[in-house]
């Protein structure tokens, strides 16, 4: 897998729950320790981060996860200053958005609390314009508590570019968007159907492209779904347990990484508070929990591999700290290596 790489880390954080903000954070070359360098709290709850280019260079976009949800543009041309917005915080005409990507030179976020996925154009600099697309979710499932609407938690491209899927934990589906670069509307192309109340929360690819997988937050299971990009159709294949049998208490899956070779996956569980180790077969369609090992904290919400796979690092929200990990090679077994302090963290990316 190789020696890991210098750079910056983005930790993103709850302020509404004692977080700095965005904490910008050096990346050691041997160890692959996180020291932070700065922060910003200049958008409220900035749970998820995702990293862009523009003419003026890299760009780091956050969610605003608040009622009235909104986007932001951070600068991050400066290695040594605190992330600098390009402009004042976009709304996006959804409420509580968790998850953004970019694809189709628009910015999606996914609006858990309306349902909802929301398109907004980039410009050249890389500040999003105003939401120009809005496409509302219907359904519901049968938890008494979390599936009584649409829930939209992830959205993602797929490998190819050419589609864009949602994952609406409120309703137990996956749904396949396309968009009108033109006009900026987003419709929908079709929707995969899963078990009723696993509550779908995330998706993930395998590098090849040709499988899926499905993190359900509601029950620790895995879906392995076929991906058709051609025909934008998801197929469900089975479902692997992300925690052992047997395992006490609630367990609550919340993010999904994929090795780069396409050998293993890695799911962090909240209340087990573990991260799983899943091993895939040579073509990604079956996988197997080989174990589970601690998250070096609680609440384990993000999950992320350092940009060349080697390392594993885990954003435990409750007890405040990111923790980092030396991925066996052989094995795909996660061995605890350090932590750092970060205040309600939700998420990592890397530079």
């Amino acid at each position: 897998m190789g020696d890991t790489s210098g750079g910056r880390a983005f930790i993103g954080s709850f302020t509404s729950a004692g977080g700095r903000g965005i904490i910008t954070a050096a990346v050691d070359d041997d160890t692959g320790a996180l020291t932070e360098t700065a922060a910003t709290d200049a958008v409220a709850d900035p749970s998820y981060l995702a990293l862009g280019v523009a003419e003026r260079g890299p760009v780091l976009y956050a969610v605003s996860e608040t009622e009235e949800g909104a986007v932001a543009a951070f600068d991050i041309s400066d290695d040594a200053a605190a992330p600098m917005l390009l402009g004042p915080p976009v709304p996006v005409r959804g409420a509580g958005p968790t998850h953004l990507a970019l694809a189709f030179g628009h910015l999606f976020t996914a609006n858990y609390t309306s349902g909802s996925v929301s398109a907004l154009p980039v410009g050249p600099g890389g500040e999003p314009g105003a939401a120009v697309g809005v496409l509302r979710h219907e359904g519901a499932g049968p938890h008494p508590e979390r599936q009584r609407a649409p829930h939209t938690h992830h959205v993602v491209p797929d490998l190819t570019g050419g589609r864009l899927l949602s994952v609406d934990l409120g309703s137990d589906r996956v749904r396949i968007h396309e968009l009108d670069p033109s006009t900026g509307a987003v419709t929908l192309h079709g929707e995969t159907a899963l078990r009723p109340g696993t509550g779908p929360r995330q998706l993930a690819f395998h590098p090849s492209g040709r499988y899926a997988y499905v993190l359900n937050e509601l029950e620790p299971t895995l879906t392995v779904c076929r991906w058709d990009a051609g025909e934008g159709v998801l197929e469900p294949l089975g479902e692997t347990a992300v925690v052992p049998e047997g395992a006490e208490g609630p367990s609550y899956a919340s993010e999904v990484a994929v090795a780069h070779d396409g050998r293993f996956l890695w799911v962090a569980n909240r209340g087990h508070d573990s991260i799983a180790v899943v091993r895939l077969d040579a073509t990604g369609e079956k996988a197997q929990l080989v174990t589970t090992v601690p998250c070096g904290g609680h609440w384990p919400r993000g999950l992320a591999l350092d940009p060349t796979g080697t390392r594993l690092y885990a954003a435990n929200e409750r007890s405040g700290d990111v923790t980092w990990f030396r991925i066996d090679d052989e094995t795909g077994v996660p061995h605890r290596t350090g932590s750092t302090e970060a205040p309600a963290a939700s998420c990592v990316v890397f530079a």
